[in-house]
């Protein structure tokens, strides 16, 4: 069962267990406890056995128990557990939901009190708390994180779950569907020995009512903020990272930016070393007390302009400028020349832009290639390696570059200057219709990254 704290678990545990062949055995992998409260063993493991192996205790969970074993799971225990459980077509998945505000308030309602289930009505302790705003926000993410997780696992090892919601725990019909989800018997009755806590409105639980519903109101619900990432996941491209030979730095590139620039300058400090394979690094790290990894951005104007000249224009990618100019109507000159003019290359750029936005949403049959794709998803592959340990920015490379130096004790070779790529410059033609234009294509770098508008670079 994946629950949550205050979510009605207790309660349907009780049900589960009353119904024939079908034992749930609590929380038994709760960090502080095995299965209930105060127990720390289980068929014969302890804490520490159930720390060394927690599948072991699964096994012997399965092994000892007649008929259908089970146990509740929350988002903040052994992580460990919750992939193979997953995956695993045999076992009957139940998801149990609650209105979090509900829960977060009885929450924190059982940790005043200390009444954590209530078993008689004779004497329910009661308390008003104080809604946390901050807290609550936390409280929500972590939720909609691990639910994701959970339909995410199930989507891709073609699964389901039964989901019941707080609300229906009651309904006998509910749960006797439930039994017939399970391949069980289903029950005469409900449980009576479990009485609902806390049953005020809302309102009337926490001391102050006016700010949870200010705080409650900022919330977007909908994620209507959110910008919208339809970019394929891309991979950390370790063989394209670039190591000094002699100082521990590791350049971890994002195509389309000062590469070649910092490249050189890491020449400069006695030669540079690259093809490296994730074991290969590893063993560069290793050997490396004290390095440093960086990446550098660049401005998403100054990349996208970078990407069609060097890409586009020059004919580089033969396929995909077809595509542009028979499907998308893009006005491009022959492979390796530049447009007759600045207004003509401007208006290519605009339509290469225009192009960049539908592609990087899917919308388009070619391929997102790593020149144009957004530098949010460049330095997300990174981190399925590992992420850098700096982030410095073009316009800031001189000192940037000085600091990683000086952090691994080398002196500063200067920065080579930017190799041209041959055709018109970006200042030439850049005016509010390309800024515009690049900012609907990369609404997720100018998000992520704060760029405000392109400036020329001093010269």
């Amino acid at each position: 069962m994946f629950a949550e704290m205050r979510t009605g678990s207790n309660f349907l545990e009780a049900n589960l267990n009353a119904m024939p062949g079908v034992t749930c055995h609590g929380e038994v992998f709760n960090p502080y406890f095995i299965g209930k409260l105060g127990q720390t063993s289980l068929f014969g493991f302890s804490m520490a056995d159930r720390e060394a192996d927690p599948l072991a205790l699964i096994r012997r969970l399965r092994a000892q128990t007649d008929g259908m074993a089970g146990f509740r799971y929350f988002h903040d225990h052994d992580p460990r557990v919750l992939q193979p459980v997953l995956d695993d077509p045999l076992c009957a998945k139940i998801i149990l939901t609650r209105n979090p505000v509900e829960s977060y308030v009885s929450w924190k309602i059982a940790q005043q009190t200390g009444q954590w289930k209530l078993t008689g009505a004779k004497a329910p302790k009661t308390a008003q708390v104080r809604f946390d705003a901050a807290e609550f926000e936390a409280h929500v993410a972590a939720l909609q994180a691990f639910q994701m997780r959970l339909m995410h696992g199930l989507q891709v090892s073609g699964q389901t779950a039964f989901y019941i919601d707080y609300e229906d725990i009651n309904d006998l019909d509910v749960l006797n569907g439930l039994a017939r989800f399970l391949g069980v018997e289903g029950l005469a009755g409900l449980d009576a020995s479990l009485k609902k806590q806390n049953p005020e409105e809302i309102g009337q639980k926490v001391v102050n009512p006016d700010e949870m519903e200010r705080a409650l109101a900022r919330l977007d619900r909908f994620n209507l903020a959110r910008t919208p990432n339809f970019e394929p996941r891309r991979a950390p491209m370790v063989p394209q990272f670039v190591a000094s030979r002699l100082a521990g730095l590791l350049f971890m590139p994002v195509p389309g930016g000062p590469v070649a620039q910092v490249t050189g300058w890491l020449q400069g400090l006695g030669g540079v070393e690259g093809g490296f394979t994730q074991k290969t690094l590893r063993q560069w790290k290793k050997a490396r007390a004290g390095h440093r990894s960086f990446t550098v951005l660049r401005h998403p104007v100054a990349r996208a302009h970078e990407a069609f000249c060097a890409q586009i224009l020059s004919g580089n990618f033969a396929q995909i400028r077809e595509q542009m100019g028979k499907i998308h109507k893009l006005d491009l000159p022959d492979a390796g020349m530049d447009y007759a003019n600045a207004a003509a290359h401007r208006a290519g750029f605009v339509g290469f832009l225009a192009w960049v936005r539908l592609n990087l949403s899917g919308q388009t049959s070619a391929r997102v290639d790593v020149h144009w794709a957004s530098q949010s998803a460049v330095l997300q592959g990174f981190a399925g390696f590992q992420g850098p340990d700096l982030v410095l920015r073009e316009d800031g490379l001189t000192a940037g570059l000085a600091y990683l130096a000086a952090e691994v004790g080398a002196a500063c070779p200067a920065l080579p200057p930017a190799p041209a790529h041959g055709f018109l410059p970006l200042d030439a033609i850049y005016d509010e219709q390309v800024e515009a234009a690049t900012r609907e294509a990369y609404a997720r770098d100018y998000l992520a990254f704060g760029f405000a508008d392109w400036a020329p670079p001093v010269r």
